[in-house]
């Protein structure tokens, strides 16, 4: 992702929130940034080499909600 977005590049210039943040929103754009999975008995019904990750876009220190929505 360095490479694609990097942060500080001229050509991303944005910093309502920082240096870090237009970069921020290209690899957001670029990543998933919802997933859905199902559960069966009560457990992901993930693979087995599969996982769930969070992967945080922002250098700088903020606060982050995560919203788990389950339905039936």
């Amino acid at each position: 992702m360095a490479r694609i977005a990097p942060d500080g590049d001229p050509a991303y210039e944005h910093a309502a929130e920082g240096p870090d943040d237009m970069p921020s929103h290209i690899r957001s754009v670029i990543t998933a940034t919802s997933l859905a999975i199902p559960v069966l008995g009560g457990r992901l019904a993930l693979g087995t080499w599969q996982g769930v990750y969070l992967w945080e876009h922002r250098r700088h220190a903020h606060t982050r909600r995560i919203v788990v929505h389950v339905g039936a």
